[in-house]
């Protein structure tokens, strides 16, 4: 199956409804430039970020824009890369998970609206599903599929054999990655008021 074709206008509606229905807000746009200016306008300025491992964030160009410290915002991932003792640099990742905006991307959304997220070390999950007050996702739309069992099938046969790929490019061929944790979005409890936002842009991005 391939796993990289963007949908049809109709599939792309219908997830979006989907995902809307499980209490997560769904911004579509087109391209690039415009999911970076969306980033922009929706971050309050003085907001803590944290941003998990992703592609997605550093094509749109949302990670240069961070590292460049350009921005109004207090960027937690400097402090953390900054940091030369492991264990302080633990410390830091652990609390960094309360941060005001936690943003990354996702690996997989099904049609019936669930969304799949895969990781090594389960570090960016604790604030997905619960510990940060705002999440969100920037994901292309060729991550859409037309079920769940196809959603988790994208994941392992997809996705994961890419980033292992990617992995060696940046590490050395000793370097692999793996599936430690893979969490399975359903539905957003009202009562936590938090605000889960995907960003839905209708280009190929990431894996």
């Amino acid at each position: 199956m391939t796993y990289n074709i963007l949908p049809t206008p109709d599939r792309l509606q219908k997830t979006i409804e989907a995902v809307r229905a499980g209490g997560v807000t769904v911004t579509l746009v087109d391209t690039k430039e415009s999911a970076l200016a969306h980033l922009q306008a929706l971050i309050p300025a003085g907001a803590s970020v944290m941003t998990g491992a992703s592609i997605s964030l550093q094509q749109i160009g949302f990670e240069a824009l961070l590292m460049g410290g350009n921005h109004p915002w207090k960027y937690l991932k400097a402090g953390i890369l900054a940091e030369k003792d492991p264990a302080r640099a633990l410390a830091l990742r652990k609390q960094a998970s309360l941060a005001d905006y936690y943003l990354g991307s996702v690996h997989a959304i099904a049609e019936t609206g669930e969304i799949l997220i895969a990781s090594a070390t389960g570090s960016q999950l604790a604030a997905y599903a619960y510990s940060s007050t705002n999440i969100v996702w920037v994901a292309g739309a060729q991550k859409i599929t037309p079920s769940l069992e196809i959603a988790f099938q994208r994941v392992r046969e997809y996705v994961l054999p890419l980033e292992d790929q990617h992995m060696k490019q940046l590490y050395g061929e000793q370097a692999r990655s793996f599936i430690g944790k893979l969490l399975l979005f359903e539905n957003e409890a009202p009562y936590l008021h938090r605000s889960v936002n995907l960003l839905l842009v209708n280009e190929v991005l990431g894996f």
